[in-house]
């Protein structure tokens, strides 16, 4: 049994709902990536998404795409984000990491060597996002036969046939985004990511985490009410984003708005 899925059935035992916060690998430089991990952990966070640095983030908004700008300006590399997660590794063996980002920088290292390296500096699962359901059944083996689950994304848009053939795909969980657009992007209609994800559930049977428009405690709560997962980047990016100039505020300030979500999650 994998991380994540020992993960989500834990705490299903435990009647709560999996905090997945997102932050950028190397935002705003290389030192301070581990300990906002660990930082977050102990704020409440089940699971940890860790953004790779890519040149051109085109799922992404201008916070996420910002943050990116910084990593590749204090020059993260893909090399160098598997060794924060080794790193991480060193005193947390338990916490799922899912590493998410383009395919340009797994294609330049090669699938086969890139799910090597994840299993080796214990990577749970990876998310693509610019991997079609119709053009990964080369890829998927590599992935599975190691251990390491291949997460993918659904839209509001996603046809009944394409969740199906995710669903196949897929392990671990379901990133359901729940605004059409980018991360970042505006208001959130909880009834209508609730009909959403009954659809998905009849459809896929993976847990599903939802994100985009997840903003503040109160977000994090609606959502965390229909949705095995909830999701949270941009408000944490906009903390490390205006603390920049003084990184050892930055893991407080991350903790402090997770700590909020988890509270209001489990009332």
């Amino acid at each position: 049994m994998s991380r994540i899925q020992a993960c989500f059935e834990q705490l299903n035992t435990d009647g709560r709902k999996a905090l997945i916060p997102f932050i950028t690998a190397g935002d705003p430089n290389r030192d301070v990536t581990v300990p906002v991990m660990h930082a977050m952990v102990a704020a409440g966070a089940d699971i940890i998404e860790l953004g790779v640095p890519f040149s051109d983030p085109m799922a992404d908004g201008p916070v996420i795409q910002k943050a990116c700008e910084r990593a590749l300006e204090a020059g993260t590399s893909l090399h160098d984000v598997l060794a924060m997660v080794t790193e991480f590794r060193r005193q947390n063996e338990d916490t799922p990491v899912v590493l998410m980002g383009y395919l340009n920088p797994v294609e330049a290292m090669g699938y086969e060597t890139f799910a090597d390296a994840c299993v080796s500096a214990g990577v749970d699962g990876v998310l693509l996002v610019d991997l079609p359901p119709e053009e990964c059944e080369q890829v998927v083996p590599r992935f599975r036969q190691r251990g390491v689950d291949l997460i993918f994304l659904v839209a509001p848009t996603t046809t009944d046939e394409r969740i199906r053939r995710i669903g196949e795909a897929a392990s671990g969980y379901l990133y359901y985004v729940s605004l059409k657009g980018v991360t970042g992007a505006a208001s959130l209609n909880v009834e209508e990511v609730a009909a959403r994800v009954e659809t998905i559930r009849n459809l896929a049977q993976l847990p599903i985490g939802v994100g985009f428009g997840i903003k503040d405690a109160a977000s994090a709560q609606a959502v965390s009410r229909v949705a095995d997962g909830v999701v949270v980047g941009s408000a944490l990016v906009n903390q490390i984003a205006a603390n920049a100039g003084q990184t050892d505020a930055i893991a407080p300030a991350v903790s402090a708005v997770l700590a909020e979500m988890r509270s209001a999650m489990d009332e």
